[in-house]
């Protein structure tokens, strides 16, 4: 990447941002086209976890968690 015209090879955020992902490929203004969102921009909190992967595993030998689809991401948060 290139930071003030110098080609670094990482960079450290000073700030939690957030990939925001919609569910309609073709048609959403999600992060895909926005790009990362600040967590100080964040003003809702997500009602259902649609799908879940673990990123250590591959996509069908463990990689889905299928024990948070279709579940309330905080239940017990108010």
């Amino acid at each position: 990447i290139l930071i003030n015209g110098k080609a670094e090879t990482s960079y450290t955020f000073k700030m939690d941002y957030y990939w925001m992902q919609g569910d309609n490929r073709d048609n959403s203004l999600d992060s895909r086209y926005w790009g990362f969102v600040p967590e100080d921009h964040i003003v809702g909190t997500p009602s259902i976890i649609l799908i879940s992967f673990d990123k250590d595993h591959r996509l069908f030998d463990g990689g889905i968690r299928w024990n948070r689809i279709f579940k309330m991401p905080n239940p017990d948060k108010k």
